[in-house]
């Protein structure tokens, strides 16, 4: 009988920092392995908080493959929810947990994304600010509300020219996959990983879907490939 496999040595702190002047200051959490490769700054959902059951599982899957995480909550949701911050607002909170993830972790190479909205927010900020960062990465990048398809949430993608990751399910309601597998064709460096059965929060039809593969495990799988290609 083979020992079980030791855990891998975790750290988490919990955190706060300025979001806007305006708005004051939210909560982050980061999630740290020993000796990580690189940090994901890991924007939520339109209704869900940085504590979420998704974000978590999300976390520890990076965690366990060498990637330190920085959650936080925008300020709408800090306050509780309800209607999302305007993206400038968002731009401004995305770029203040920048520097705070630099700020801990210095020599280790910065990616931002995050779930849906958070995901959405962070393209718009690297669209529109330009930040030293590797690349992004999207769970369930929303590219359409929900059975109105579209892609004119992507607009603003194609002057991006930092790789980019999407992690799509192929249940997404918020992505159809012909639309999004058109966009990401069509950006200078892109890579979309469809999630088999998986809905627009993970979720999996365990019948039908082909892989034994916890589909957090595979997400993260396919980031670790992603940032040894981008940062070596």
């Amino acid at each position: 009988m083979k020992p079980a496999a030791r855990p891998t040595p975790m750290h988490a702190a919990e955190l706060e920092f300025l979001a806007t002047a305006d708005k004051g200051k939210v909560s982050a959490l980061l999630l740290a392995p020993d000796a990580p490769v690189a940090i994901l700054v890991l924007g939520h959902g339109a209704g869900a908080n940085m504590q979420h059951a998704h974000m978590q599982a999300i976390a520890d899957s990076l965690a366990v493959n060498g990637i330190a995480t920085l959650r936080f909550n925008f300020p709408y949701m800090q306050r509780g929810g309800g209607r999302t911050d305007a993206m400038p607002i968002c731009a401004e909170t995305i770029d203040n947990a920048v520097a705070l993830a630099r700020a801990r972790n210095p020599d280790l190479p910065l990616y931002v994304g995050g779930h849906s909205f958070g995901g959405r927010m962070a393209s718009h900020f690297a669209a529109d600010r330009r930040p030293r960062i590797e690349g992004l990465i999207y769970y369930s990048f929303p590219l359409h509300p929900a059975r109105k398809p579209g892609t004119g949430r992507a607009d603003h993608l194609y002057r991006l020219d930092y790789p980019q990751l999407f992690l799509s399910g192929t249940r997404d309601d918020l992505a159809d996959a012909t639309l999004l597998c058109d966009v990401v064709s069509r950006l200078p460096d892109a890579t979309l990983h469809e999630l088999e059965t998986a809905d627009h929060g993970f979720r999996i039809l365990k019948r039908t879907r082909k892989s034994a593969e916890d589909i957090y495990a595979e997400a993260a799988r396919q980031v670790v490939a992603f940032i040894s290609r981008v940062s070596g």
